[in-house]
């Protein structure tokens, strides 16, 4: 009895704690990532090819502002997919969890980088000598 109190209780704690994973992706999903893309190489195109086609995108603040426009728009348009609502949470709990973090102070961090570096150094002055050796040593060997 007291094993599957304990084996319920367990799976309600990795339940808890696995992450939540964005439900596959609708057809309308699929239209709107198509069109954020389209609007993406449009954002990337416009300052080079509108010009040609548009008199007043000869003005680089048109332009500017219709770079903007399009990759506003393909954001918000991303924004609305499963995936882009899944990655906008995943943001928030990020920000949440750097919040819980419990930074070194600066001479923890100080300490620490005098560690590691005395532990590279010996690290690579014990390589530097087994290269040695095993170098002198096929020296010896080959002749």
């Amino acid at each position: 009895m007291s094993n599957q109190q304990s084996k319920n209780s367990s799976d309600s704690i990795n339940t808890a704690t696995q992450p939540e994973v964005a439900n596959g992706s609708s057809t309308f999903d699929v239209v709107l990532w198509i069109i954020a893309i389209v609007l993406l190489l449009a954002a990337s195109l416009v300052g080079q090819y509108l010009p040609q086609y548009w008199v007043p995108a000869n003005n680089i603040w048109v332009r500017v502002a219709i770079t903007i426009a399009c990759i506003l728009v393909a954001l918000g348009l991303l924004y609305a997919t499963h995936q882009g609502k899944g990655f906008f949470r995943l943001l928030k709990d990020s920000r949440i969890e750097l919040k819980r973090v419990i930074w070194p102070t600066k001479q923890e961090t100080v300490n620490t980088t005098w560690q590691v570096s005395v532990v590279v150094i010996v690290t690579a002055l014990v390589l530097w000598g087994f290269d040695t050796l095993f170098s002198r040593l096929i020296q010896l060997i080959i002749g």
